[in-house]
């Protein structure tokens, strides 16, 4: 798995988003995600509707990822 099929997978579940990849190794990585879908969400909601993308890839290709999901609001304030 790379970084790019993941950022490939997540654009495809949720096409409005902002999406940054990062991880090296090929199993652990960290995803940025920022989407207007998210608003009125909770955490936990958010990373399922990320995690949704991913399908069998979670806990198989993708060992781990870390995931900091936010609305364009909250990205703005930094």
């Amino acid at each position: 798995m790379d970084t790019r099929t993941i950022h490939d997978l997540i654009q495809s579940g949720l096409p409005d988003a902002e999406i940054v990849v990062e991880g090296a190794d090929g199993v652990h990585f960290e995803a940025r995600v920022v989407s207007p879908a998210f608003a009125g969400k909770l955490p936990l909601a958010r990373h399922r509707m990320v995690y949704a993308t991913l399908g069998e890839h979670m806990g198989n290709a993708i060992h781990a990822l870390s995931l900091r999901t936010l609305t364009p609001e909250e990205a703005a304030k930094g």
